[in-house]
């Protein structure tokens, strides 16, 4: 049993670093809510994104040529069929910053980690790239305006939202592929973003679960939240059907995985830092089912191709 723990943990650091944070997030809520209420959300945010695009490969974005119509039903669903879901499933809680918090998690790209899951399930790396570039560009186009229509009990300004994104995550990504564009970074830096990257997603649900403030109305957040995950890996997996098994890998995890770093910037930026207090949960619910889904198509993987006794 230890052994198993210590593979899961070398395997997925994130989830360990989520887990500690939102426990420090919990206990140390004065001066990160202070944080929260001096950009910080945002500007960690920007750092993260940063990070991970410089550790993307342009040959990879390259490759996505023979799963270019895969990618659009992808991109499509993730701007049309998730952010509809969302808003069903956030429903099942009363009016207010944690119903607001609810609707943004449809609207958000891909989750970054779902890269990583990808290549642990033995998918595509390439299209998995592929969805987290296009996805992430696709929600500061369309995010604005469709929580504009969603959210009618408040006013929200889809320019500012807009603006917020495209400050915090487009210019960040962009920066970051053209880094990684002009040449080889090498192996230590390589090291350093994808810690960078690490410590920026703690550091994020660290300043989300200080907004925090545990009530039973967190039992229907929960229970939203897990129909929500459950009910995009279900789309995740018919999207999937018919595809190489690299490929379904792909659409399954980066469909059904959404980023809540994205999420709450995008909440914070509409609603105000409390809407973000939701996405701290489903992080840490979307990094343990990513984990255990890439996990199982691994051994399905091995499974497969290992030689039958004759």
């Amino acid at each position: 049993m230890r052994s198993r723990l210590s593979r899961a943990i070398s395997a997925f650091p994130e989830l360990v670093a989520v887990l500690v944070a939102a426990a420090i997030g919990l206990t140390a809520q004065a001066p990160l809510a202070w944080a929260d209420s001096h950009e910080g959300i945002n500007i960690v945010l920007a750092i993260l994104v940063l990070a991970t695009a410089v550790t993307i490969e342009p040959a990879a974005l390259g490759r996505l040529s023979r799963s270019w119509r895969r990618l659009l039903v992808v991109l499509v669903t993730g701007v049309t069929v998730l952010p509809a879901l969302s808003f069903a499933v956030s429903r099942v809680v009363a009016a207010g910053s944690l119903r607001d918090g609810m609707l943004t998690v449809g609207l958000a790209p891909c989750e970054i980690a779902s890269v990583a899951t990808t290549a642990m399930a033995g998918g595509s790396a390439a299209l998995s790239a592929g969805v987290l570039v296009g996805s992430t560009i696709a929600t500061v186009v369309v995010a604005g305006p469709i929580l504009s229509l969603e959210a009618s009990h408040v006013s929200v300004h889809p320019g500012h939202v807009v603006a917020n994104l495209a400050l915090v995550v487009l210019l960040p990504l962009a920066v970051g592929l053209g880094i990684r564009a002009l040449g080889p970074i090498g192996a230590s830096a390589e090291r350093a973003a994808t810690v960078t990257a690490t410590l920026a997603v703690a550091a994020l649900v660290a300043l989300i679960a200080a907004q925090v403030h545990l009530s039973l109305a967190y039992l229907a957040v929960s229970g939203g939240l897990l129909l929500f995950l459950l009910g995009s890996a279900a789309i995740g997996r018919v999207i999937g059907i018919g595809s190489a098994r690299v490929d379904g890998s792909a659409v399954l995890l980066t469909t059904s995985m959404r980023d809540f770093a994205i999420a709450a910037g995008l909440a914070s930026a509409a609603f105000g830092a409390a809407a973000a207090a939701p996405l701290g949960l489903y992080g840490i619910f979307v990094l343990v089912w990513g984990t255990g889904v890439a996990g199982l198509l691994r051994r399905r993987s091995a499974a497969q191709v290992a030689p039958q006794p004759s």
